[in-house]
C-alpha cells in the first residue's frame, strides 16, 4: 500500500557514476536531495573495466573536477596505477588514465554521499514516476513509498529491463547479477518516452596467482606522481603502484572462437541489442579482423586486497566452457583459473534527442536523465552527464537559470550536444576526434576553462578559487615577461642552441619566440633568464603550451568566435517549422523532432542542409516566425 514519505527538492534515481555526481552536485548547491538506489552495496560500482580516464575520458574527469565534481578526487585517493597517455603526441590528445582499486573507489564514493549533510541515501527500487500536468513531481517505489520533489534525475545505467546473456543462458538481471529495474522502463514508455535496446559486455576475471607473468610484458605506472584533481595535495599522491601486464591472443585462440561461433549469442540471434562499436567482444574482433594473427590483452588488477584480475580485451558472451578454453590458449594464461565468466547485458535506453541540452526531457518537465540511460558508454561520460543534470535539476528546483556547456567549453559539452542533436544508434563513446576544438579542450587547461563557472554556480569553494586565481595570474605574468624580454646571441646562448641541434641566432630574439623553437623547452629559458618567482610545474606547462601553440590556439579561437555568432542566433522553442516554406521535408521533420535552440545547433542536425539553414536565417532576421498553436 502506498504511503507519503519525505519531500525533497531533487530526487536522483540510481547511484552509479552519473547518480553520485548528480546527487552530490544538487545537494552542494543547496537542494535537499534524495538518492535512491536498488542496492547500497552497488554505489559507484565498476561492473566493467576497473579504470578511470583515458583518451578524451580523462579530460572529462578533469572537467568534472574543475566544475566541483567528485570523480577526480575519489580516484586520486584510490588508484593503484596512473599513467599519462600519448606523451609523444601533441597536448590536445594527452590524457590521464588510472587503474582503480574498484572496491576502495566504491567505498570512498559511498562515504562521500553519506557524509554530505544535504543528501539522503536510501535503498529502494523506483517503479513509477509521479507526473502531473506534464511535470515530474516525484517517484513511487516498490515498497509503496511516495517521494515528492521539484525535480527528478534518472541515472539507471544498464538496469532498465537488464538481461544477462552467457552462451545459451539468458536471464533477467542488472550488472554483476544484481536486481534489474523492470517496471520503471514500462512507465517511461507510458509517459511518452521512446526507448531503444542496447547491449554491452564484460570479460572474465581470473586468479592472479594462476598467471605466468614471465610470458607477459609489464606495464608500470608513471614514476612522476600524477593526479586528476587540482584539489588533491601533491604530496598525498599515492606512490606504491601496481603494474598491469600485456599479453596476446594466439592462432589457437582464434580457432577455438571460430569453432564455437554457432554457440555465440552474438551470431545466433539471441542478442538483439546494439553493442558498442569501440569496445567489441573478442568473438566480434576475430570475425571482423580475421586477417590479424593476434589481439592485445591487458591483465589489470582489480584492487590491492583481491586476487581478481580483469582480462581487458576479452569481453565475451560465449558459453562458460568456451571462455575457459579461450583463456588457456592465451600466452601466460595456460594454467589460469577463471573466477568469473564474462557476459553480455542488454538494457533499455532512451532516445537522447528527446532531451534539451540541459538534459531535461522535452515531454516531461523537471525530469532529467543522465548516463547510460541516454545511450552512452563509460563511467566518465556518465559522471559528466550526471554532474550537469544534478546542477540543472537543483537550479530548476531553486528557481535559477540552468546551465548549458558549449562544444567550445568542454568535452562534456561536445558529448551532450552530440547526444541531443545527433542522437546515437549504438552505445556512444567520447573520442578526441568528436571535438572540433580539441586544441582548446585539453586536459591541462580544464581548470582554466571551467573553474570560474564552478565557482559562480557554487560548487567551487573560496579557498580553492583563490588558489586558482593565483595560478592564472602567474601564467599571465610569465607569458608577459617572456614576450617583453630579449635573449641576445651570447656565447652561452649559441652554445646551448648548438648542443640542442638548433641553428644559431643571428640577432636578439624575444624569449617567447625563442621558446617556440622545436628544440627549446621552458627549462632552457629558466637557465638563460630565470624568473624571480618559483613557478609550479602546472604554471610552467601552461606557459610552454600557450606560447608554443599560440598560432594554432588563436586560429581555433577565431573559429569559435565565428561559430558563436550562430550559437547566439536563438530559435524560439515554440517556433512552427511547418509554417516555413522552402525547407526540405526531411529537415522539417528533424527540426520538429529535435527543436534546436540555436542556428548553430540546427546546422549540426543530420539531414538539415545549408540551404535549409539559409531559409531559416531569413525568417528569423525578418521576424516572420510563426508560433506553434498551444
Amino acid at each position: 500500500m502506498a504511503y507519503e514519505a519525505e519531500q525533497f527538492d531533487v530526487i536522483v534515481v540510481g547511484a552509479g557514476h552519473a547518480g553520485c555526481e548528480a546527487g552530490l552536485a544538487a545537494a552542494r548547491l543547496g537542494a535537499k536531495t534524495l538518492v535512491l538506489t536498488i542496492n547500497l552495496d552497488m554505489v559507484a560500482f565498476m561492473p566493467c573495466n576497473p579504470s578511470i580516464g583515458g583518451p578524451a575520458k580523462g579530460i572529462v574527469v578533469r572537467e568534472i573536477d574543475a566544475l566541483g565534481g567528485e570523480m577526480g578526487r575519489i580516484i586520486d585517493k584510490t588508484y593503484i596505477q596512473m599513467r599519462m597517455l600519448n606523451t609523444g603526441k601533441g597536448p590536445a590528445v594527452r590524457a590521464l588514465r588510472a587503474q582503480a582499486d574498484k572496491y576502495k573507489y566504491q567505498q570512498a564514493m559511498k562515504k562521500a554521499l553519506e557524509d554530505e549533510p544535504n543528501l539522503t541515501l536510501v535503498q529502494g527500487l523506483v517503479e513509477q514516476l509521479i507526473v502531473e500536468e506534464e511535470t515530474c513531481k516525484g517517484v513511487l517505489t516498490q515498497s509503496g513509498a511516495i517521494y515528492r520533489s521539484s525535480a527528478v534525475v534518472i541515472t539507471t545505467g544498464t538496469y532498465l529491463k537488464g538481461e544477462i546473456i552467457l552462451g545459451e543462458l539468458k536471464y533477467s538481471s542488472g550488472p554483476n547479477n544484481s536486481q534489474p529495474s523492470i517496471k520503471l522502463s514500462d512507465d517511461l514508455e507510458k509517459n511518452g518516452l521512446e526507448l531503444v535496446r542496447f547491449k554491452t559486455g564484460t570479460p572474465p576475471r581470473v586468479h592472479h596467482e594462476s598467471i605466468d607473468y614471465s610470458k607477459t610484458e609489464i606495464q608500470p605506472g608513471d614514476e612522476v606522481p600524477r593526479r586528476f584533481s587540482h584539489q588533491t595535495v601533491a604530496k598525498k599522491v599515492i606512490g606504491d603502484q601496481l603494474p598491469c601486464w600485456l599479453t596476446y591472443t594466439t592462432l589457437q585462440t582464434h580457432q577455438i572462437i571460430e569453432n564455437n561461433l554457432h554457440r555465440s549469442p552474438m551470431f545466433s540471434g539471441m542478442i538483439k541489442g546494439t553493442g558498442p562499436r569501440y569496445c567489441p567482444s573478442i568473438e566480434d574482433k576475430v570475425v571482423r579482423f580475421n586477417d590479424k594473427p593476434r589481439h592485445q590483452i591487458f591483465l589489470e588488477p582489480e584492487g590491492r586486497d583481491t586476487h581478481e584480475v580483469y582480462v581487458q580485451g576479452l569481453s565475451s558472451s560465449l558459453p562458460e566452457d568456451v571462455q575457459q578454453q579461450v583463456l588457456k590458449s592465451i600466452t601466460g594464461l595456460e594454467n589460469v583459473r577463471m573466477m568469473r565468466s564474462g557476459y553480455a547485458i542488454e538494457y533499455d535506453a532512451i532516445v537522447p534527442t528527446q532531451l534539451w541540452p540541459t538534459l531535461e526531457t522535452k515531454k516531461i518537465g523537471h525530469l532529467y536523465t543522465a548516463g547510460q540511460i541516454n545511450g552512452t558508454s563509460g563511467y566518465e561520460e556518465a559522471a559528466g552527464q550526471g554532474l550537469i543534470a544534478g546542477i540543472n535539476a537543483a537550479r530548476k528546483s531553486l528557481g535559477l537559470e540552468e546551465i548549458i556547456l558549449g562544444r567550445d567549453d568542454a568535452y562534456i559539452g561536445v558529448l551532450i550536444d552530440d547526444l541531443v542533436t545527433k542522437g546515437t544508434n549504438e552505445p556512444y563513446r567520447l573520442l578526441t576526434s568528436r571535438a572540433e576544438y580539441r586544441l582548446l579542450l585539453r586536459h591541462d587547461n580544464a581548470d582554466l576553462r571551467l573553474t570560474e563557472l564552478g565557482y559562480n554556480i557554487g560548487l567551487i569553494g573560496q579557498a580553492h578559487y583563490e588558489t586558482f586565481l593565483l595560478k592564472k595570474k602567474a601564467i599571465e605574468a610569465e607569458i608577459s615577461r617572456l614576450k617583453a624580454t630579449f635573449i641576445k646571441p651570447t656565447s652561452e646562448v649559441q652554445g646551448l642552441i648548438l648542443s640542442l641541434g638548433g641553428s644559431e641566432l643571428k640577432d636578439g630574439i624575444r624569449a617567447a619566440d625563442f621558446l617556440r623553437r622545436t628544440e627549446v623547452v621552458y627549462q632552457h629559458i629558466e637557465q638563460l633568464i630565470p624568473s624571480e618567482l618559483h613557478l609550479s610545474e602546472e604554471v610552467v606547462e601552461q606557459v610552454e603550451i600557450q606560447l608554443k601553440y599560440e598560432g594554432y590556439i588563436e586560429k581555433s579561437i577565431q573559429q569559435v568566435e565565428k561559430q558563436r555568432k550562430l550559437e547566439n542566433k536563438k530559435i524560439p522553442i515554440d517556433i512552427d517549422f511547418d509554417a516555413i516554406s522552402g525547407i526540405a521535408t526531411e529537415a522539417r521533420q528533424k527540426l520538429n523532432n529535435i527543436r534546436p535552440l540555436s542556428i548553430a545547433q540546427a546546422s549540426r542536425i543530420s539531414g538539415v542542409n545549408p540551404a535549409d539553414i539559409s531559409i531559416l536565417l531569413v525568417y528569423l532576421e525578418h521576424g516572420r516566425i510563426a508560433k506553434l498553436k498551444s
